[in-house]
C-alpha cells in the first residue's frame, strides 16, 4: 500500500494528535508533588488514588529548592508546591513560578477562617491569592523547669545558665532576638537601612552570648539528644519538638515567649506551568477533609490547616497545645511576613560574624 507524501503527513498529524491526547491522559491521572519530607503519608496518597485515580509522585525538597527547581523550568515539572508562606510573594513578583488560586474550586468551609486569613494576607500579591495554609507551626523555648526558668529568647544568654543553652546560627534566630529586644523585624522590612542596623544590634548581643552558649545546634536530634541528657536546660526549639521532649519527660516544657513565637506556615501553591491544576485542587479539598487531615497530623506532629480536627488528634497533643497557647492559637505568635529580595544575604554577613567571633 503506497501512502504517498500527503498520506505520510495525515499519518502524522494524527499520530501526534493521538500522542498529545494520551499525554492529556496521563496527566490528568498524575499529580506531581514537590514537598517536605512526610508532609504526604503513603496512605493518604494511597487512599487519594484509590478515590480519584490519580496517583501521587513525590519529589521531597525544601524552600529553597523549590524555588530553584521551578525557576530553573519555568515553572514547569510540578503541579502542586508547598513552599512556606513567607517564600510565595517575593519569589512571584521576581520570576513569576505560580499561577493564582481559583477560589471556586475550594472548599473554604474546611479551612480554619483564622490560618486562611492570615495566609490571605501574606500570599496575596496584586490583588491575587497565589498559595492556601497547608501545616503550620511555631518556634519560641523549650526548658527543664526542675532546672531553670526564662520567659524570652535573651534569656538563654543569662551568666547563670552558662553552658547550658542552644540555639541555631539561622535568620529566625535573628527575627527571635529582635523582638526579645523590644524591636519588630517585619515592621522593617521596607526600610532596608533602618533593618540592617536592627540585625547589626542583634548580631552584636549573639556575638556577647556564645560565651553563654552550649552549642549552636545544627539538626533537631542534636537538640532532642541534648536536651534528653542534661548537657542543655533551655533551648530556642520548635513547638513539635517541645512537645515530644515533654512527653518523655514532663519537667521539660515549651514555653511561648514572653515576646511572641514565630510562627511559619508551609502552603498550597500552584506552579505556573503545572499540567493537572484538576488534580491539585482535588488534593487540597482532600487534605483538608477532618478525618484526613488528622491523619496527617498524627503523622507529621504538626496543625494542619483544616477546622474540625480537634476531637481527632491525639489528646495529649491537644493538651499540649492548649497549655502552650492558653489564650489561643495565634495571640502570642509574630508570623513571617514575605522577605523582600536582598534581606538573606544582609542576614548571612551578620550570622558569619557571629560565627567568627571570639
Amino acid at each position: 500500500m503506497s501512502w504517498g507524501k500527503s498520506g505520510l503527513i495525515v499519518a502524522f498529524a494524527l499520530c501526534l494528535a493521538v500522542l498529545g491526547g494520551c499525554s492529556r491522559v496521563d496527566s490528568s491521572k498524575r499529580l506531581r508533588i514537590i514537598t517536605w519530607s512526610d508532609y504526604v503519608p503513603a496512605d493518604v496518597a494511597a487512599d487519594f488514588e484509590k478515590e480519584t485515580g490519580i496517583h501521587v509522585e513525590l519529589t521531597l525538597s525544601n524552600n529553597e529548592e523549590i524555588i530553584s527547581k521551578l525557576h530553573a523550568t519555568g515553572g514547569a515539572g510540578f503541579d502542586l508546591a508547598q513552599p512556606s508562606q513567607d517564600r510565595i510573594t517575593g519569589v512571584q513578583r521576581e520570576f513569576g513560578l505560580y499561577k493564582p488560586i481559583d477560589l471556586s474550586k475550594v472548599n473554604l468551609q474546611q479551612f480554619r477562617p483564622e490560618i486562611l486569613a492570615i495566609t490571605q494576607k501574606i500570599a496575596t500579591l496584586d490583588g491575587k491569592l497565589y498559595a492556601l495554609p497547608y501545616l503550620w507551626g511555631s518556634e519560641g523555648l523549650v526548658a527543664n523547669t526542675q532546672d531553670t526558668t526564662i520567659s524570652d529568647y535573651t534569656d538563654l544568654c543569662r551568666p547563670d545558665l552558662k553552658g547550658k543553652t542552644s540555639m541555631r546560627l539561622r535568620r529566625p534566630t535573628l527575627m527571635a532576638f529582635a523582638f526579645a529586644l523590644g524591636k519588630d523585624p517585619f515592621a522593617l522590612y521596607d526600610d532596608p537601612k533602618a533593618y540592617e542596623a536592627l540585625m547589626e544590634e542583634v548580631g552584636r548581643k549573639l556575638s556577647e552570648c556564645k560565651a553563654i552558649v552550649r552549642f549552636f545546634f545544627d539538626n533537631r536530634d542534636q537538640l532532642l539528644n541534648g536536651m534528653r541528657s542534661g548537657e542543655v536546660t533551655a533551648a530556642m526549639m520548635w513547638d513539635t519538638g517541645g512537645w515530644t521532649l515533654n512527653r518523655e519527660n514532663p519537667a521539660i516544657r515549651y514555653i511561648v515567649p514572653k515576646s511572641g513565637a514565630l510562627g511559619w506556615l508551609d502552603t498550597f501553591a500552584l506552579p505556573y506551568k503545572g499540567r493537572n491544576d484538576a488534580g491539585a485542587y482535588k488534593w487540597i479539598n482532600f487534605t483538608m477533609r477532618p478525618a484526613i487531615a488528622a491523619r496527617i497530623t498524627r503523622k507529621v506532629g504538626n496543625w494542619t490547616a483544616a477546622r474540625g480536627t480537634e476531637d481527632l488528634v491525639d489528646q495529649r497533643m491537644r493538651a499540649q497545645f492548649n497549655e502552650s497557647f492558653p489564650n489561643g492559637a495565634f495571640s502570642g505568635i509574630n508570623w513571617y511576613p514575605a522577605i523582600p529580595p536582598g534581606l538573606e544575604a544582609m542576614e548571612g554577613r551578620i550570622l558569619d560574624r557571629v560565627k567568627a567571633a571570639n
